[in-house]
């Protein structure tokens, strides 16, 4: 065999190899996409489940059902707002999901008539097993990030704020 055909041989060996292997590699992502679920096949069901959590979580405040409310909540969540300060920067305060619990137990919610209650939940994106909602309430609003686990969808993170009273009220 003369050296310029063994160097066609080589490089034929190595683009065959190669070739193999993005066929390998495309199949393997044809198969791994085709075998997870996609977000319009999933989309109904995340987003109703996402609406319950949500769901469960103002309803939990607003009629004082401490277990409704931690039903929502993942055990390690943190619920922050910014605050303004007197001098110096802002702070950041933060509640925990006990701390949320308790409040829902104390009634606090109770207090606000049902006639003026506001429940609003908002999906902003769902990407797998995560998912970003707004939900306003009386009084204030939160960004939330949820996760889905194995016993549902819970809400991880909340960054809130209040809703001033407008000079009508």
């Amino acid at each position: 065999m003369n050296p310029r055909s063994l160097l066609q041989t080589k490089h034929a060996s190595r683009t065959s190899h190669a070739l193999s292997l993005w066929r390998i590699l495309g199949l393997g992502l044809f198969v791994g996409l085709s075998a997870s679920p996609t977000l319009a096949q999933d989309a109904p069901a995340d987003s109703a489940a996402i609406r319950a959590t949500a769901t469960d979580y103002l309803l939990g405040f607003y009629t004082g059902d401490e277990a409704r409310m931690e039903r929502a909540l993942h055990t390690d969540l943190a619920k922050r707002i910014v605050r303004p300060a007197e001098t110096g920067p802002p702070r950041v305060d933060q509640m925990s999901a006990m701390r949320l619990v308790q409040i829902a137990r104390s009634g606090a919610g109770t207090r606000i008539p049902e006639d003026a209650r506001i429940m609003e939940i908002e999906i902003l994106d769902i990407d797998g097993d995560n998912a970003s909602i707004k939900t306003v309430a009386t009084g204030f609003f939160d960004y939330m990030h949820l996760a889905r686990f194995p016993n549902g969808w819970k809400i991880v993170n909340v960054l809130w704020d209040v809703i001033p009273p407008t000079e009508a009220d």
